[in-house]
């Protein structure tokens, strides 16, 4: 029951926002009562906090298997992107993403775990990047810690444009200028692309 629970309340944010619905819509969508769901989450805090909580080690866990692909940097890079991209078909918006436009509303431990998911993706993108410049596959304007925040943010910036439109192209094409951006070797552009590779890793 926990899980469904939460499953309902991640698409209510993904597609609502954490402030645009309530216990009785979750109850509602799973079939029990609102003491059973206080049951499981005492408050409004502490499911959003779960949800932030499995939402990183779900994004963790894709970043691990990248990682662990044997892919290249830019390879890496481009699948990282195919993360925001698969949840913007599935007509979601990241859960973090959307929190964070609320951030001023949440309670203190959801700002804290808010942070610490955008901190570990800086980490493992920093990673990346250094190790692609040492090889000399990219070429990167700032420091790598400088570049893994503006991916972060062009990212989550493009996602929200791309849905107000409707348009999941929006976004895949900004995410491809991005790439070509940080790509580029010698001033040539990368080949960064919209990736369509099969068993790619995802987060719902």
């Amino acid at each position: 029951m926990p899980q469904r629970i939460l499953d309902v309340a991640e698409r209510l944010i993904q597609t609502r926002g954490f402030n645009g619905f309530s216990y009785a819509d979750v109850s509602a969508a799973v079939g029990i009562t609102k003491a059973s769901l206080h049951y499981h989450f005492p408050s409004k805090g502490d499911l959003g906090l779960s949800l932030i909580r499995r939402y990183q080690h779900s994004f963790g866990d894709a970043l691990d298997s990248l990682s662990a692909s044997g892919r290249d940097t830019r390879a890496m890079l481009r699948g990282y992107v195919e993360l925001y991209g698969s949840v913007l078909r599935k007509n979601r918006m990241c859960l973090c993403g959307m929190l964070a436009a609320e951030q001023s509303t949440l309670p203190v431990p959801m700002q804290r775990a808010l942070r610490a998911f955008f901190d570990s993706n800086e980490r493992w993108l920093v990673g990346v990047l250094e190790a692609g410049q040492r090889t000399g596959a990219l070429r990167l304007r700032g420091s790598a810690r400088d570049d893994a925040r503006l991916l972060v943010a062009a990212l989550e910036g493009a996602l929200l444009v791309a849905r107000s439109y409707d348009d999941a192209g929006r976004f895949e094409a900004a995410a491809a200028r991005i790439l070509d951006a940080i790509e580029a070797v010698d001033g040539r552009p990368g080949s960064a692309r919209r990736a369509r590779e099969p068993g790619r890793p995802s987060v719902t």
